[in-house]
């Protein structure tokens, strides 16, 4: 699940994004929002 999203790096943040571009949430750090998208998958 987690390669059709894409992981972003902003101003000390991340934020993810869905294939089509959208904005899905941001995580503090790359590993948080890894997690989030595999509970996303649960």
């Amino acid at each position: 699940m987690m390669e059709r999203f894409e992981i972003r790096y902003v101003g000390g943040h991340v934020e993810v994004y869905d294939p089509s571009g959208a904005f899905c949430f941001s995580a503090d750090t790359k590993s948080e929002a890894e997690s989030e998208l595999l509970d996303m998958a649960a």
